[in-house]
């Protein structure tokens, strides 16, 4: 799936994924000092819109331009200004060096040799003490119709994560079947790997 099937498919919908926040995410994010935040494959802001409303310096990344201006104005009508979001494909993104306190991929599937490249680069992003935060879907869940790839390789397994992320201090991680209300395209039972880690 490229940029434009992305772009066309945040233009045909007022919204895809739900306007609120992962409610995975949200229970993560909502007990944390606000400090800066990554958000790679971020879509339409749900994520990024929650988390800049608690206080934190957004850092949001996709490759959808329309994603973005859609953000961006529902931020603006909020008042929230605190997002800064690029668009970019997350193979070609150098992340700066400790500079987040959290970094969260809610969703966020990558074909395996661009994944455990990019996973390196959030471990380096994050400052000693900071947290990732994870939810996607699981290889499992290609027997469910409630979202997510079609192909196995863009899905996860906590051997995949615990694998990536050896190096860092593993504080959950499990694959579970939750139900999804998330808009038109994250609806119905789902498998789902999360995973929570510090550095």
């Amino acid at each position: 799936m490229n940029k434009e099937f992305w772009n066309e498919r945040y233009a045909q919908y007022q919204s895809v994924y739900g306007t609120a926040p992962n409610k995975f995410f949200k229970e993560q994010i909502q007990d944390l000092k606000p400090g800066k935040l990554l958000l790679p494959a971020e879509g339409e802001g749900r994520n990024a819109i929650y988390a800049a409303s608690l206080g934190w310096k957004v850092s949001a990344y996709d490759y959808s331009e329309v994603a973005k201006n859609k953000t961006l104005e529902k931020a603006a009508s909020l008042g929230i200004t605190t997002i800064d979001y690029q668009v970019m494909d997350l193979a070609m993104i150098d992340l700066p060096f400790e500079e987040y306190d959290a970094v969260a991929l809610i969703y966020a599937h990558l074909p395996v040799a661009i994944r455990k490249h990019f996973h390196q680069k959030c471990i380096t992003s994050l400052k000693p003490g900071g947290k990732l935060i994870f939810e996607v879907f699981s290889k499992n869940q290609l027997a469910y119709q409630s979202g997510g790839p079609k192909v196995e390789e863009f899905l996860y397994s906590p051997q995949d994560l615990t694998a990536d992320f050896s190096g860092m201090n593993i504080i959950q991680c499990e694959e579970l079947i939750i139900t999804l209300d998330e808009g038109t395209f994250h609806s119905g039972p789902a498998s789902v790997v999360r995973f929570i880690a510090t550095k």
